[in-house]
């Protein structure tokens, strides 16, 4: 398991950018992480007043966050390098995410090369897929 320390020592992002808390399992090709969803982010005060929902657009940040922890992690000079949303493919959202709900990230690489990387996301809530979609990335130099 890898904490919010490790997050940040590997991915380039902090808050309120930063979306992954904790990271459960990993392994070459896969990565199960954690978001939890607290009403004190600051996307909640206008998206929307008294009905507040996750942008889906960050649940999809999330989740290739997640994916760029595992694609870094495997970089020996990630120091020097940064992680590229290049493109989103089959992108679903099947159920809004809302404060107090905790979101578990599936990710696995589907196609991986020196400088770019295609992988396939899943977000969870309960056990139930509330977005999927295929990412790809490349890998730039800072």
């Amino acid at each position: 398991m890898n904490d919010i320390s490790e997050i940040l020592a590997v991915l380039p992002h902090r808050y309120p950018f930063l979306l992954i808390d904790r990271v459960l399992e990993m392994d070459e090709n896969t990565i199960r992480a954690v978001k939890n969803v607290t009403f004190n982010e600051p996307h909640f005060q206008g998206h929307f007043p008294g009905a507040p929902v996750m942008p889906g657009v960050l649940v999809v940040e999330a989740m290739a966050q997640a994916g760029g922890f595992l694609l870094l992690s495997q970089v020996e000079d990630r120091d020097d390098k940064l992680i590229y949303f290049t493109g989103i493919d089959k992108c679903r959202f099947r159920k809004p995410v809302v404060p107090g709900d905790q979101l578990i990230f599936e990710v696995e690489v589907l196609a991986r090369r020196t400088s770019f990387a295609k992988i396939r996301g899943r977000a969870l809530v309960d056990g139930e897929v509330v977005c999927e979609a295929e990412m790809m990335s490349a890998l730039g130099n800072r």
